[in-house]
């Protein structure tokens, strides 16, 4: 296995194998994201290529104890459909299978298990299973610890606002987004089309504003992860009723 992969697509079975067997990997980072409309100007991949970054980096910092599933890249964009191109999941199915990936994981003997979140449309529904799930867990494997968080909620509000000229986190395709976008993929956003946009807070952001934020949050990742690691992070007290 190549020196510190944490990708799990990335490893054959036997490197996974002896990985866990041998104490690794007791934590695993499950992205989820979309595939949708970003405005005129940003790649419709840009949530599941942020998210994934992230993820990665800052596993590639925790590594052997961490690993990144491979990403759901479609998520629940319904509220998008109406420009061409969007790809969207309906809840349901959509949550069966991201619930089938936490159970893998389990099964496998993974200890922590990271719902990590790119777009902001997948997050009320995931919160209203989450804890379906873990009573499922408890029963089924005591002592695995499920949580889920979007990436931009781990940056200091204050942090970003030192920086941002709007007061939009994350916004849609707006100054943090489209900041993200210039430090990691510039190729993926229409810099000529921004002028003639209608919305301007694109045009505040700049490469040099993105670098900070994904430095944040991959740092704010890692602090997070360690928590879960240590058991500074818990499931909620799930209560019982008759």
């Amino acid at each position: 296995m190549p020196d510190q992969e944490v990708m799990l697509a990335k490893m054959t079975r036997r490197e996974f194998r002896e990985g866990i067997e041998g104490g690794k990997f007791s934590t695993a980072v499950i992205c989820v994201a979309s595939n949708e409309q970003h405005s005129e100007h940003l790649a419709m991949e840009h949530d599941l290529a942020s998210v994934v970054h992230i993820a990665r980096e800052a596993a590639k910092r925790l590594y052997p104890q961490v690993v990144v599933t491979a990403p759901m890249a479609v998520g629940i964009s319904e509220h998008h459909m109406h420009h061409k191109g969007t790809i969207s999941a309906r809840p349901g199915g959509w949550l069966a299978v991201l619930g089938d990936v936490v159970e893998s994981l389990m099964r496998h003997g993974v200890k922590n298990i990271l719902v990590f979140n790119g777009h902001g449309g997948n997050t009320l529904p995931i919160m209203g299973v989450i804890d379906q799930w873990r009573y499922s867990l408890k029963s089924n494997a005591p002592g695995v610890n499920l949580q889920f968080c979007s990436y931009w909620d781990l940056i200091p509000r204050d942090f970003l606002l030192k920086y941002m000229e709007t007061d939009v986190i994350p916004g849609h395709a707006k100054e943090f987004e489209t900041a993200i976008g210039l430090a990691l993929f510039p190729e993926n956003v229409r810099k000529e089309v921004m002028p003639a946009m209608t919305d301007k807070d694109p045009l505040k952001a700049t490469a040099e504003k993105g670098r900070l934020f994904v430095e944040e949050a991959v740092r704010q990742t890692v602090e997070y992860l360690k928590k879960l690691m240590d058991g500074q992070i818990q499931m909620p007290e799930l209560k019982y009723f008759p």
